[in-house]
């Protein structure tokens, strides 16, 4: 099946295993959706992550999902998308959004790959926002 959008794709996947409680969730790879999953796991919101390349196909990304210990509720409380096919999102470097006053991050595609809010804003770099987490 052909995905439109498939970074949406990507966070709805996300979104529906944690409301559903599962540990794991597999999503198929992308060298974009490879560099967000690191991004996630650095970031602190994903407990860890594998990548399976099989030969003459597309590839999986096995991810587990972080929970909190005492509550059991989801570390990742809410994830936006910004940026969409319909409507692309750039922003210079001097306007790169704070997500809840730096509590939250911003990740952004931008030409020195994808990287967070704080990352680019270090580096002097704009691009496209590509969507909200906390």
């Amino acid at each position: 099946m052909a995905v439109t959008d498939p970074i949406a794709d990507y966070l709805t996947r996300i979104r529906n295993a944690q409301m559903a409680g599962h540990r794991m969730v597999t999503i198929p790879a992308s060298n974009m959706k490879k560099s967000i999953t690191e991004i996630l796991y650095v970031q602190g919101y994903i407990l860890k992550y594998k990548f399976e390349d099989t030969p003459n196909k597309q590839g999986q990304i096995l991810i587990a999902l972080k929970y909190d210990q005492t509550t059991k509720k989801p570390i990742i409380q809410k994830l936006k998308r910004v940026s969409r096919p319909g409507l692309r999102h750039y922003v210079k470097s001097s306007d790169m959004p704070s997500v809840i006053n730096g509590l939250g991050t911003a990740v952004v595609s931008t030409s020195k790959g994808v990287l967070t809010d704080k990352t680019a804003r270090k580096e002097n770099v704009g691009g496209e926002v590509l969507f909200y987490i906390y």
